[in-house]
């Protein structure tokens, strides 16, 4: 009987106890985390997120030694940049140095953390288990060249078509299929055309009769139907009118375009050859709409061609198409070659490299980046081994390095390998935070005696 009695008496004791030690540790939880809305630099428990402090001691719960929280976030800061050149960024307004347009302002969190993610701690041995690497920001040269496809073009402004101006027939041919190489003033077919041989006659007798307006008339004649000023001096000379007139070739090059026959009837208006100079070709490169800002008229070029390993021809970029291709995003950018021997065939691919001016910029390892649709994110790593999120403002980014506009600092020292790791850790820390941060602000349940 005095047993049950004295174990009755114990248990009452226990439940009066625990009643007001649970009610102190919710109430202090609560009183922390209005601290923590309060003030700026705050001491949190690893293992109990909801306990937070405004200076350093022991957890009230478990006895573990607290550890500083990262600051509040910076206020907002006005910034002003050039919607074409968005990687010029000031803190005052004015005009863009590059293309002098006015700046607009944009408004940037400087070194603002995201809301999902935490500080974390991670001790050396876990570091060294999960392949942790880290890397530095630091100001440095970004650009360097830009590669693309190209396919080698004919030079527009090297082309030359013969047209016949006066009707005739096609007596004799000298180049007879396409591809051949000609020379400037080289015979490429012979006309009988007797319009020609009249005017010619009336020349001839004009210059017998002595009519000066006559004959005069009758070579201007001649001279605007395209007669060759060669068949116009063997008529001076000879002063005898020929039925036939030979056309010759204008430039040097390779005919390109053969549309005549021997024996064929060519009305006036028609070309019966295309000649084109290949001393010097095009090669037409397509460039994504987001590099066009590095591409500009003046800037030297190289390209090789499978065909030829080990040769690099050298040219200049001569011309930026001003229209966008609306399927590929792409414009087409031309670049001029000397090609004397003949080396580059039209038609034929290659690969384009253009070399463009480096900038200095405050740049970070491109592994550094977790990249998201609205936003990029770095893990600092800090020297009492705490990992914070990082929200960054990207200008150029190549494929080892990114420019960073804001959001970190020279000399920061940023996670590059397994920092995904380091981020699920993160944003687990932070869910548990924010649950337990919001059921020791909610209200607690009356307790029945």
């Amino acid at each position: 009987m005095t047993t049950a009695r004295t174990i009755a008496i114990t248990a009452a004791l226990s439940v009066l106890v625990a009643v007001p030690v649970t009610a102190w540790v919710s109430g202090h939880h609560a009183h922390e985390v209005d601290e923590q809305a309060s003030s700026k630099e705050t001491f949190t428990c690893p293992m109990h997120p909801a306990v937070v402090k405004d200076h350093a001691g022991s957890c009230p719960i478990c006895g573990m030694k607290l550890v500083k929280t990262a600051a509040a976030p910076a206020p907002q800061k006005e910034l002003f940049t050039c919607p074409m050149h968005p990687s010029v960024v000031q803190d005052h307004p004015g005009t863009c140095p590059i293309c002098s347009m006015k700046l607009v302002k944009s408004v940037t969190a400087i070194e603002q953390k995201p809301d999902e993610l935490a500080v974390i701690s991670v001790d050396a041995s876990r570091q060294q288990l999960i392949g942790l690497a880290r890397g530095v920001v630091e100001r440095g040269t970004l650009g360097g060249s830009l590669r693309t496809n190209a396919r080698v073009a004919v030079d527009e402004t090297q082309v030359r078509r013969i047209s016949l101006r006066v009707p005739g027939y096609v007596e004799r041919l000298f180049v007879d299929f396409v591809g051949k190489p000609v020379r400037k003033g080289q015979p490429l077919f012979t006309l009988f055309s007797p319009e020609v041989f009249a005017a010619e006659q009336e020349w001839l007798v004009a210059q017998r009769t002595g009519s000066a307006g006559l004959a005069q008339s009758a070579r201007r004649k001649l001279e605007l139907w395209g007669v060759p000023e060669s068949e116009l001096a063997r008529l001076e000379k000879e002063n005898t009118a020929s039925q036939t007139v030979t056309f010759t070739a204008p430039v040097s090059g390779v005919v390109t375009k053969k549309e005549v026959v021997e024996g064929a009837r060519l009305e006036a208006g028609a070309m019966p050859f295309e000649v084109s100079d290949l001393s010097t070709v095009w090669v037409l490169a397509d460039v994504y709409e987001t590099d066009l800002r590095f591409v500009g008229v003046g800037l030297n070029a190289k390209l090789t061609v499978p065909s030829m390993p080990g040769r690099e021809f050298t040219g200049t970029v001569r011309f930026i198409d001003p229209m966008l291709d609306a399927g590929s995003r792409t414009a087409k950018v031309r670049v001029a070659f000397s090609n004397a021997d003949g080396a580059l065939k039209p038609e034929s691919f290659g690969e384009l490299v253009i070399a463009r001016q480096e900038r200095t910029v405050l740049r970070v390892p491109t592994d550094a980046l977790i990249r998201g649709g609205t936003r990029d994110v770095a893990f600092v790593s800090r020297a009492d081994g705490h990992f914070e999120p990082r929200e960054v403002v990207l200008g150029e980014v190549t494929r080892e390095y990114a420019e960073v506009l804001s959001g970190l600092e020279a000399g920061e020292s940023v996670v590059t390998r397994a920092n995904f790791l380091i981020e699920s850790e993160s944003r687990l820390r932070a869910s548990v935070a924010r649950l337990a941060s919001a059921k020791a602000s909610a209200p607690s349940a009356e307790r029945e005696p």
